[in-house]
């Protein structure tokens, strides 16, 4: 599948406070957790996916001209940083759990260690990525769990958006599996 070009999804702030940073020689190391405060519905667990999604994105990620062009326009950013966007590479480090894996509230998912400049130009995708996919891997584990046994279908390519969006929620839903011995311990009695 072709690797879409994704360097300028971000809150738009990600890039000014790294410019700041730059401009001011501040790429101490940084470190930073992306975690989940509580379960939103109640469930008491969620399945943490998108680690796959995360490690690509990081690995393919690059300004090219176009981009490097559209920051330029917006009269906010020093030369150099622009200069420095050009030549991006990821020097950091990332640790994870396990995709797959039973996660509760406050646990980090992901921790991320890196020059302060560059952990900044993550941030918003890594928690779009992580977010999204914990979600659906989480719903489909519930679904199951639900199911009592029964077969469960998916049908998520009729739903998605764009056909990236269909692989990744087929991709994610199939996480629960990693999963089952966790869930079939907390199966309901009936």
């Amino acid at each position: 599948m072709q690797q879409e070009k994704l360097e300028l999804v971000a809150d738009f702030y990600e890039f000014t406070m790294s410019n700041g940073y730059f401009i001011k020689n501040k790429n101490e190391i940084a470190y930073f957790d992306i975690f989940y405060r509580k379960t939103p519905d109640g469930g008491g667990y969620a399945i943490v996916a998108g680690l796959e999604q995360i490690i690509k994105f990081i690995q393919n990620l690059k300004f090219d001209k176009e981009d490097i062009e559209y920051l330029k326009k917006q009269n906010l950013f020093s030369a150099e940083y622009l200069t420095y966007l050009a030549n991006f590479k990821f020097t950091g480090d990332i640790w994870a759990i396990p995709e797959g894996t039973v996660v509760f509230p406050n646990e980090p998912l992901i921790t991320v260690r890196a020059p302060l400049v560059e952990a900044q130009i993550l941030e918003t995708m890594l928690l779009l990525i992580i977010n999204h996919q914990s979600l659906i891997a989480t719903k489909t584990a519930r679904i199951v769990q639900a199911a009592s046994g029964r077969p469960v279908m998916e049908f998520g390519a009729r739903r998605a958006h764009r056909n990236i969006g269909s692989y990744l929620w087929s991709k994610s839903s199939h996480h629960w599996r990693s999963s089952r011995n966790f869930l079939h311990s907390n199966q309901p009695k009936v």
